[in-house]
């Protein structure tokens, strides 16, 4: 999960030509031994021929499976710590088929044997119909939207805002309306500006300094000030973009040459209402609320988080789809803390050996931890000890 690492990029002085690298004080390295994987692959991972570069969500769970079975192999001394799986985000549909891979092995009687304890998926896409349908919900709630609009569009729509009939004129002026309305506001954070042409500095960037990643250039928040430009959080992603690009970075994680171009932080394409499969890429899962079901069946811990300001998987969806788990409720919704001050709000459920924590965290956004790691680490560090948040 993304800031949950050891090290952290920042803006550096314009006189250095990479960026710093720093500690992260909210690191869940702290917490538990941690392998950092790209999954499905992306990033540095490569393959040697173009059948095998073809890649799919079922895939990826397999390869996923592959990889931990031989890590544990030739790091034996691991293989009876509790096993969790963590990820956010589209991580909702490949982290519960990983999970299901490991038990379907346990139970094949594969070795080694893994310890698999349960897993934690932040704003997790999780069901595609429900999770995009309540956008629009999302939104009306928050003020996004007025009354009105919401209402004509819950109406004409007949609450299907996904699969609409294109015979359906109404729906499709109402959905016009919401698109005015929410095109302007960034969806992994609704309070952050979005960025635009004018606040974007890539293009300043590569006007300055060419498509060269040798030389670092000018730190994006001076140079959105140098253009009196304001501050969008996309921007600081780019960072990533120069730093793995960098050779000498490149030689120091000993990236074998020749195997990847450019490094590409990550492909957001798959939040695309009814995306099409890619060439490389299948998204053949649409839902994962089956896995979950199966795992009400095993002895498995779950923690479910939400950034109660990301409009992209927001906490209704999340919540929608919990309660059609049909899980006991052991705990209602009640605040939890961290310093004295309220971090967010939580609900616990279970089925026999399963249990199931969901947790909103306040002001957070699409990767809650990014924007709350304090309050994040102290979350899972209560949750790992088997202690209420």
């Amino acid at each position: 999960m993304t800031d949950c690492c050891p090290l952290t990029i920042e803006y550096p002085d314009t006189s250095k030509e990479i960026p710093d690298l720093h500690l992260n004080p909210y690191s869940w390295t702290k917490l538990a031994n941690v392998i950092f994987l790209d999954a499905p692959t992306s990033g540095f991972s490569y393959a040697k021929s173009p059948e095998t570069y073809k890649n799919s969500d079922t895939l990826s769970a397999k390869y996923t499976y592959q990889f931990l079975s031989k890590w544990l192999e030739k790091h034996s001394k691991f293989i009876s710590n509790p096993l969790y799986i963590t990820g956010l985000s589209y991580s909702g549909i490949t982290i519960p088929l990983i999970v299901q891979e490991i038990f379907n092995g346990n139970e094949a009687g594969n070795e080694p044997r893994m310890n698999i304890a349960g897993y934690v998926i932040g704003n997790p896409l999780t069901d595609r119909h429900i999770d995009f349908n309540t956008r629009i919900q999302y939104a009306h709630q928050v003020a996004l939207l007025s009354d009105e609009i919401y209402e004509s569009t819950k109406g004409n729509c007949n609450g299907e805002y996904v699969n609409v009939n294109a015979s359906n004129k109404l729906c499709q002026r109402d959905l016009q309306k919401v698109d005015e309305c929410l095109e302007n506001v960034y969806v992994y954070h609704i309070l952050e500006p979005i960025c635009t042409s004018d606040t974007t500095t890539r293009s300043l960037l590569q006007q300055k300094f060419g498509s060269s990643t040798n030389k670092y250039p000018v730190p994006l928040p001076r140079a959105a000030k140098l253009k009196g430009q304001q501050w969008c959080r996309d921007n600081t992603y780019l960072y990533t973009d120069v730093w793995a690009n960098i050779q000498s970075v490149r030689k120091a994680l000993n990236i074998r040459e020749g195997t990847i171009g450019k490094w590409i932080r990550c492909n957001d394409d798959h939040y695309v209402i009814g995306k099409n499969d890619t060439v490389n890429y299948a998204y053949d899962v649409s839902s994962t609320l089956d896995n979950h079901r199966n795992f009400t069946q095993k002895n498995c811990r779950a923690l479910i988080i939400s950034g109660d300001h990301d409009m992209a998987f927001s906490h209704l969806g999340t919540k929608r789809w919990i309660r059609d788990l049909h899980l006991n409720v052991d705990s209602t919704w009640a605040p939890w803390f961290v310093k004295q001050q309220v971090a967010g709000y939580t609900e616990s459920f279970s089925h026999d050996d399963f249990t199931l924590t969901f947790a909103t965290v306040k002001g957070g956004g699409h990767a809650a931890q990014e924007f709350k790691p304090e309050e994040c680490l102290a979350m899972v560090h209560r949750w790992f000890d088997h202690n209420p948040l």
